[in-house]
């Protein structure tokens, strides 16, 4: 038996077979838990699966690989009605919290990067709007942003202040007409691609609030940060500004001090848990599909014990983080949901994603170090979202204070 390549023949087992990691044959539901979900919720996880496979399963590798943004798909995600997280509009069908959250996973599941593009866009720039904006502001700014005719930034995180964002140190001064802001901010995605950034300063009378900064205002400049191992589809901006002007038509009037960023903030929390469980996912059935299709010592590698072995550990691992994130969207459907019940979620699935992309990493050898492989990505990418949004040490200072009644923060 031969294998054939550019007409030549090999003796078979020299030619490597291409291995299919996005099989979809593989039982990602263990535990059944999403088979109740009801059709309307479906419908939204059905069309994130469709919009990953048909826009971005075809040349991510190649954008992630680049470093390149594909800034199309802000705009094909507007059309597709998957920028808004869960936010709801009259004039949109409803998206319930469990359906924000399997458009979360399912874009994890699909890439990283392109989660974060949702994210950023819809769950934190276009939620700032709609939390605190006016009625003008929402359809200047919220909508085309919803339509992904707008790029949209959050631009909190600052060089010196990353976990510790409530002493951020950007100055709003009042002038005549609007504000002043000088400051510098650090990891802002989108940050740097032409649309509004939503910066957060503290004003004269140190309060913190909103404004709406246009990113081709003079004395913004925003350098795309290179080099990144994570997330290399999407690119994060430093930003350094120097006496922006921004008009008083462009500051938020329900953004008055730390607790409503942090209100968008916690809003935005679940979301990232359910895109571990993406990653998860993901590393999850590429390892079971690798396993299936690897052949060694003259049989596939889910013949041997040890394998069968880390698979059912993965298996595990995946299903207790999607018990976990339906528990807490349920809470937070009903109204329930705690920061530290949803630091839980946070802390657990990210770190929990991690576990089984590194399993996963491994299971697949050598391949599992190229970035043309499915998991290799996935495996960079995790380590993202498990700082972003409150890194491991946030989110248990926050469960530590509710176990304990006990502040440890410094």
């Amino acid at each position: 038996m031969t294998e054939k390549s550019t007409g030549l023949e090999f003796p078979a087992g020299v030619v490597e077979p291409e291995y299919d990691l996005w099989a979809e044959d593989v039982n990602i539901d263990p535990t059944g838990i999403f088979a109740d979900i009801n059709a309307a919720d479906l419908a939204w996880r059905a069309k994130a699966r469709k919009f990953v496979v048909e826009e971005v399963k075809k040349d991510i590798h190649e954008y992630w690989e680049k470093a390149d943004y594909p800034l199309h798909l802000i705009k094909k995600l507007g059309e597709a009605d998957l920028l808004r997280d869960g936010m709801n509009l009259d004039s949109h069908e409803k998206m319930s919290p469990l359906a924000a959250g399997l458009v979360n996973m399912e874009m994890a599941r699909g890439d990283g990067s392109v989660a974060t593009i949702v994210g950023v866009q819809g769950g934190l720039a276009l939620r700032s709007v709609l939390f605190c904006g006016n009625e003008e502001q929402i359809q200047k700014y919220a909508m085309p942003m919803l339509s992904g005719d707008l790029p949209g930034a959050f631009a909190l995180t600052e060089p010196t202040h990353g976990s510790d964002s409530v002493s951020l140190e950007t100055r709003a001064t009042k002038v005549e007409g609007g504000y002043r802001i000088s400051g510098e901010k650090k990891w802002i995605g989108n940050g740097s691609i032409g649309g509004i950034s939503i910066v957060w300063a503290r004003d004269d009378e140190g309060k913190v609030r909103g404004f709406a900064v246009h990113q081709d205002a003079e004395g913004y400049n925003a350098t795309t940060i290179q080099n990144k191992l994570s997330l290399r589809a999407i690119w994060q901006a430093h930003i350094r500004m120097e006496n922006v002007f921004v008009p008083d038509e462009d500051v938020l009037p329900d953004a008055t001090s730390f607790k409503d960023t942090s209100r968008v903030l916690f809003a935005t929390r679940l979301g990232v848990a359910w895109s571990a469980v993406g990653h998860a996912t993901a590393c999850y059935e590429s390892a079971v599909n690798y396993a299936k299709q690897r052949v060694q010592f003259g049989r596939p590698l889910a013949a041997s014990q040890i394998v069968q072995e880390r698979l059912a550990r993965m298996q595990s691992e995946l299903a207790t983080i999607q018990v976990l994130a339906m528990q807490a969207t349920k809470r937070e459907t009903d109204g329930e949901l705690t920061g530290p019940q949803a630091s839980l979620a946070k802390y657990t699935a990210t770190r929990t994603a991690r576990a089984i992309a590194s399993n996963a990493r491994d299971l697949l050898g050598g391949n599992g170090i190229l970035t043309s492989n499915r998991v290799a990505r996935h495996f960079a990418d995790v380590e993202a979202i498990h700082t972003y949004e409150g890194t491991e040490t946030v989110q248990a200072l926050i469960m530590g204070r509710d176990i304990t009644g006990f502040s440890a923060f410094a």
